[in-house]
């Protein structure tokens, strides 16, 4: 405790309070499960969207990003090119489906257009990923607490779980998404200030030091090369990542969930645009921080590159930063360890035990129940992050992407033919998901191929092998569905439906003004960083 010193503790310690506090007030609000799950809807959608961004960038990219861009460079910045397109395939597809529904898990879209089955199916591959993924993020936070306050990763790994669970347990959506809003506030500060010191700490002036990195190859942003071994090129990051990012915004009942607690579906719709426009810079931001990191640092190896970013604080010995750091990481982790949580137990609750095991109870049951999940939730991601402490050394950025690669493919393959495929059937889909799930474990196996492809090769085992399992086992079909695309287009021209509502679209497949604004911000930023190494020489 004195090696952190009294304002360190003092800064620490209001942020967590002020969460818990936060959580206690909203809590009284939260009568119904459903005000767990969506809120009252009268949540703003600013609100939503940082709350969106804060929840996807978290400590992963507080410490991750540096961490890879220290080793690789600017390059990776490749991975992260594509959310312009990520965003507008989601309002424009995924988002009619899920909010016209009016249902807390988005999984209920998969029964409705399949059957039981495959919502069981694609819930259980969500809470596996999503188990994974939250273990990761809360490692990232311990492993910034060990390091900062000198306690052992494992205590720290306790203690962050235990303050997550208070708040998400009481305000439930809520409180996730104000508190994400006051998180990534105190991101954004740390953040600045490390960048800043960073800049004025560098051995030789900015320019001269771009000059530096450059020669040695560290500013060349975009490596077209078609070599499928390669993780950061223009391919992976435009063609592979974007399937991948798809998934991660379109079928992750994490970062929908927020949306459907807005108030119309173009609130929902704006709150997502909004991580369209700022997700290019907020991961440039990071990366870009690596790369000077490895020319302050003079490119020497660390024990962890995830603590890269600590160490400079450290070093730095600013009064109190490290108290705003601590708390950043806190706020960033947090962001996603209470969206997760709040998550895991609504799926849990809504797709399996009020499914199964305890229909037609009261709303006061089953908000009871999802708080119990929300605990055993908790408990259940401790033991993976134990296990990433354990066996983890590089970038937990990268670390989580490629854990979640294994999974994406499957579900954005059961999406996929829900909106589109005329013939696939719930068995046909069953044995495509599975032929996925192999396609990708052999790959990973036995071949070089880099992780951002196990997506698209998952996709299109899933596509493939679930479409003619289909025509085989089930046959054609005379009609299609209501709950794809072309489903709902007739469907609302049958019964005379408004196709907009508020000047947004409510059906799928059509595009909203804004996008096309979102598609020239995407050549603008791939223009930006073609010339980016001309720029800074």
């Amino acid at each position: 405790m004195n090696e952190f010193g009294l304002l360190n503790w003092s800064i620490l310690i209001i942020y967590i309070v002020a969460n818990l506090v936060l959580g206690v007030a909203i809590s009284r609000n939260i009568t119904s499960a459903d005000d767990f799950y969506v809120g009252r809807k009268t949540t703003p959608w600013w609100a939503i969207g940082i709350s969106v961004i804060a929840t996807y960038v978290s400590a992963l990219t507080f410490l991750g990003a540096p961490a890879w861009a220290y080793k690789e460079g600017i390059s990776v910045i490749a991975i992260h090119l594509n959310y312009p397109l990520v965003i507008v395939a989601v309002v424009c597809l995924f988002f009619p489906f899920f909010y016209n529904a009016g249902v807390a898990s988005i999984y209920e879209y998969q029964e409705r257009r399949f059957g039981k089955k495959a919502r069981g199916l694609v819930s259980i591959i969500w809470l596996i990923s999503q188990t994974m993924s939250s273990a990761a993020v809360l490692y990232a936070t311990s492993l910034v607490l060990a390091f900062i306050v000198n306690i052992p990763v494992v205590p720290a790994i306790l203690l962050v779980t235990v303050i997550a669970l208070v708040y998400t347990m009481l305000g439930g959506i809520t409180a996730v998404i104000w508190t994400d809003v006051i998180q990534s506030g105190i991101l954004l500060v740390g953040a600045g200030i490390i960048m800043y010191a960073l800049v004025n700490n560098l051995s030789l002036p900015l320019g001269e030091t771009l000059g530096i990195l450059k020669d040695e190859g560290k500013l060349n942003p975009l490596n077209f090369s078609f070599d499928l071994t390669e993780v950061s090129t223009v391919w992976s990051g435009v063609i592979a990542m974007s399937l991948y990012h798809i998934t991660v915004y379109g079928t992750n009942q994490m970062m929908v969930q927020r949306t459907l607690a807005a108030k119309t579906i173009g609130d929902a719709k704006k709150s997502y645009l909004l991580m369209g426009f700022l997700a290019f810079f907020i991961y440039l931001f990071f990366i870009f921080m690596g790369v000077l990191f490895y020319q302050y640092y003079e490119g020497k190896p660390f024990e962890n590159d995830n603590l890269i970013i600590l160490q400079f604080a450290a070093d730095y010995g600013l009064p109190g930063l490290m108290g705003i750091i601590a708390a950043a990481v806190m706020a960033a982790s947090m962001s996603s360890l209470d969206s997760a949580l709040n998550s895991l137990s609504t799926i849990s609750t809504l797709d399996f035990y009020k499914k199964y095991f305890a229909k037609d109870k009261s709303e006061a049951h089953y908000l009871k129940a999802t708080r119990y999940f929300t605990f055993i939730w908790a408990l259940v991601i401790i033991l993976p992050a134990i296990m990433y402490h354990l066996y983890s050394e590089g970038s937990i950025l990268e670390i989580l992407s490629k854990v979640g690669s294994f999974f994406v493919g499957a579900q954005l393959g059961m999406f996929t033919l829900g909106f589109f495929s005329k013939h696939t059937s719930e068995k046909g889909l069953l044995v495509g998901t599975g032929f996925s799930f192999i396609a990708v474990t052999l790959t990973a196996l036995y071949t070089d191929v880099a992780w951002p492809w196990y997506c698209a090769i998952g996709l299109s085992v899933s596509v493939v092998v679930s479409y003619i399992a289909s025509l085989v086992i089930t046959g054609k079909q005379a009609d299609y569905s209501p709950y794809t695309v072309k489903g709902q287009l007739a469907l609302f021209a049958s019964e005379n439906k408004a196709e907009k509502e508020q000047g947004w679209y409510r059906v799928p497949g059509k595009f909203d003004k804004i996008n096309y604004v979102l598609l020239a911000f995407f050549i603008l930023t791939l223009t930006f960083m073609l010339m980016f190494e001309s720029l800074v020489g």
